[in-house]
């Protein structure tokens, strides 16, 4: 898909003038946009009542149950754009793979991916075509959240490929991702054969929530910060750079119609320099980064997102207001600027307190 259609909330007058594609291109509206990160509704009671009956992975390609799931945070914050309900490895379910949310521990991988032959498999039994086939239930989630939004954005969503691999090759969740790592060292050439493929797949994933109806995606990067300047810039960037292209390329390179990208990677202020030149056109930056300073190294060259400590939603409200007035202050600096947290909401964060971001985002 190179071009929108005409219908698309971008090209028809729904979203393209939003506080929030403003923003992420560069402008700088009246006032600050301003969305939580995954999953802003995981610490709602409303929320919780529905994964009391839903197991994560069946409510994410449930089309009913995500939507509704996706749109509860707009109802109860009023923030100025919605991301899509998902999990990084419903791509990797979709497509075949064996792979569980295990209750306080994460994703985990029935078959580790660790050897040429695993990838060799992937490849041929796994790819972009099965994925594609299997997106149903995602672009009708995203078409019914579309229809509920009217002129909010919905912000597509994907697991980078770094991460998709960290948790293949480990099997599950890890600290220090050494199997991960090792093969990134060890065996180069599967390595890239590994993360190329799952480029393909992100690619192919928010390809399809664009296509019904996303106005913005976010490539959300877990482990990258794990990682050495010149690992990821040698060994990572290429890939994430793939999959982000291949998003790039809708809209036939026309600004006015380009779909904005957002890049996040978590603990990531000494790759600044090496996440923007994956092609993205907005980078979120986590808390430890002030945003001012970000954007210095980054030439004052893109909008960012982020990044209000997420420690601060348990202060006492002044020290919460004085630290948003510090992060809304320090992303002045950048060409345009999203708030948002310096990570994910916290499942045991109170709702008011983020609702209450939202009213003095809004007002300042």
């Amino acid at each position: 898909m190179n071009d929108l259609p005409c219908t698309h909330p971008l090209l028809d007058g729904r979203t393209g003038r939003s506080d929030l594609v403003r923003a992420l291109r560069g402008d700088r509206p009246d006032r600050t946009p301003v969305w939580f990160m995954r999953q802003a509704g995981r610490s709602l009671p409303e929320y919780r009542a529905i994964r009391a009956d839903h197991r994560m992975l069946d409510a994410c390609v449930d089309p009913a149950l995500a939507s509704e799931i996706t749109l509860q945070p707009i109802r109860r914050h009023g923030v100025d754009a919605a991301v899509f309900f998902s999990d990084i490895v419903v791509p990797l379910k979709l497509v075949g793979l064996n792979v569980d949310l295990v209750a306080g521990r994460g994703p985990v991988f029935a078959e580790p991916v660790r050897t040429a032959a695993d990838v060799a498999r992937c490849r041929a039994e796994f790819g972009a075509e099965r994925l594609r086939a299997a997106l149903d239930p995602i672009r009708e989630a995203v078409a019914l959240t579309v229809a509920g939004l009217g002129s909010t954005p919905l912000i597509g969503f994907a697991g980078a490929p770094f991460t998709l691999a960290a948790y293949l090759v480990e099997g599950g969740p890890s600290r220090e991702h050494l199997r991960a790592r090792a093969l990134m060292h060890s065996e180069p050439e599967v390595w890239a054969e590994l993360l190329g493929w799952l480029a393909e797949l992100d690619a192919v994933f928010l390809e399809a929530q664009i296509e019904a109806g996303a106005s913005a995606v976010q490539l959300f990067d877990s482990w990258a910060g794990s990682l050495s300047v010149a690992d990821y810039r040698t060994s990572v960037a290429p890939h994430s750079r793939e999959a982000i292209a291949g998003v790039r390329e809708i809209g036939g390179g026309d600004p006015s119609s380009a779909v904005p990208v957002i890049h996040f990677a978590v603990g990531s202020g000494h790759l600044l320099e090496e996440l923007a030149s994956v092609g993205a056109t907005a980078l979120g930056v986590d808390w430890r980064t002030p945003l001012d300073e970000a954007s210095r190294r980054l030439g004052d060259a893109l909008p960012l997102q982020g990044n209000l400590d997420p420690s601060l939603l348990w202060a006492p409200p002044q020290v919460l207001e004085r630290g948003l007035t510090d992060v809304l202050e320090r992303g002045k600096r950048a060409p345009g600027h999203v708030l948002n947290l310096g990570h994910g909401v916290p499942p045991d964060a109170d709702p008011d307190v983020l609702s209450r971001i939202v009213e003095l985002t809004h007002a300042a």
